[in-house]
């Protein structure tokens, strides 16, 4: 059976983001993309502007999503890669599949909060800070009727993001992979490895080509990594028992 990867977006994106993963394909991954209120099919529900309602949101549909898997693992970049470390949360105290890997991508830890925020400026100064800190700006922000309607999901993201602190008391028993771009200009490695203390089950640090937005050049060697770090892991929990 395969063993579904719940892939979060990063901040002002939607599910697609992980189509050209899921064109590679996988014999042993079922790549599962989170679809956040306010964009694509979900584009007229309300917005989340903190993390904890967001994922209680989104949690019965995916437990529904999941039911008949006995194990699950989860992803994400960036804003997704919080969504998806309190997701990890909820899902190791609730009946359901067991969590094998929790994969956070181009983001800090839990507990570091940027210097510099873009919460509260103006559109254009709102826009400005968001380019420099990813280093990439989606082409529809440059016309403004687009603009107008795709920025209120970009600010309510980054607000999401930028006030967001995980609970310091509580590691998670289960391993956690921190993943980021080798040029990454925005997350640095020592960033990407305070990670390392939100897990009492092993951690490892792993690079792939390309900078904050890595995964949309490098989508096949992404799945290729998830692939190969959750046959370990299945292979790891089958010893133990």
């Amino acid at each position: 059976m395969q063993i579904p990867v719940i892939c979060f977006p990063f901040a002002g994106a939607g599910a697609t983001v992980y189509r050209r993963c899921q064109e590679y394909g996988s014999e042993q991954l079922l790549l599962v993309p989170v679809q956040l209120p306010g964009r694509e099919e979900r584009f007229a529900e309300p917005l989340f502007t903190d993390v904890a309602n967001a994922v209680d949101d989104l949690l019965p549909a995916l437990l529904d999503q999941l039911a008949g898997y006995p194990q699950v693992a989860l992803f994400g970049h960036s804003l997704g890669a919080v969504l998806a470390y309190e997701t990890a949360h909820r899902l190791t105290g609730a009946a359901g599949p067991q969590l094998l890997k929790l994969f956070v991508s181009g983001s800090p830890g839990p507990w570091t909060q940027r210097g510099i925020r873009a919460t509260g400026l103006s559109d254009q100064a709102f826009l400005a800070q968001v380019t420099e800190l990813a280093g990439y700006a989606h082409p529809a922000l440059e016309h403004p009727d687009l603009r107008e309607v795709l920025l209120p999901t970009l600010r309510a993201d980054v607000e999401m993001h930028e006030s967001y602190l995980g609970p310091e008391d509580k590691p998670l028993a289960v391993p956690i992979v921190s993943v980021r771009g080798d040029q990454d200009q925005l997350v640095s490695r020592e960033q990407a490895g305070e990670w390392a203390a939100a897990t009492a089950a092993g951690y490892r640090h792993v690079e792939l080509p390309g900078g904050h937005m890595y995964l949309t050049d490098s989508a096949a060697e992404l799945v290729r990594l998830l692939e190969t770090e959750l046959a370990a892991e299945r292979t790891t929990v089958q010893v133990r028992r």
